[in-house]
């Protein structure tokens, strides 16, 4: 959450000539409502199975990149897939680094309370360690990553 995957995403997608996706964005136009008030009203559970729905309908898709919400990749379903067909990337940033950057509007339900943030984010860094690739995000710019992605993804 919070990490620049979207932004990120979006810039390596331009370099690639690939199409980008985010997934939030995909489940917001799919259920006509904000991830917010898809929590709020359904809650994560409800969520989740949209989320899983979204993923497996975009493991067919080629050339394009993916920016998934920060919790996808706990789940061991979509984790599974993703490794499977693509190449999966940890951006890694500090806690404290997140918590500047998540703003207090109530769009990112789960980081309503930063004490369960913490717990939150410690959980998910068990499963983030299971990407492919990891990338220290916390003081790169896009542009930096951007060309430490294409150097791995050209070095094979």
């Amino acid at each position: 959450m919070a990490a620049g995957k979207s932004t990120l995403a979006q810039a390596l997608a331009r370099r690639l000539g690939w199409r980008a996706e985010d997934v939030d964005l995909l489940i917001e136009a799919r259920e006509r409502r904000t991830v917010a008030d898809i929590f709020a009203r359904d809650g994560e559970p409800y969520f989740r199975a949209v989320e899983r729905q979204v993923i497996l309908s975009l493991i067919p898709v080629r050339h394009a990149v993916i920016a998934t919400g920060g919790g996808t990749f706990v789940d061991p379903e979509n984790r599974a897939a993703i490794n499977a067909d693509g190449t999966s990337v940890w951006l890694d940033v500090p806690l404290d680094a997140l918590l500047t950057r998540i703003p207090a509007d109530g769009r990112r339900p789960l980081a309503s309370d930063r004490v369960q943030m913490a717990m939150l984010y410690e959980a998910r860094r068990l499963a983030y360690q299971q990407a492919h690739v990891h990338l220290d995000a916390s003081l790169a710019r896009t542009e930096e990553l951007v060309e430490q992605l294409l150097e791995i993804l050209t070095a094979d």
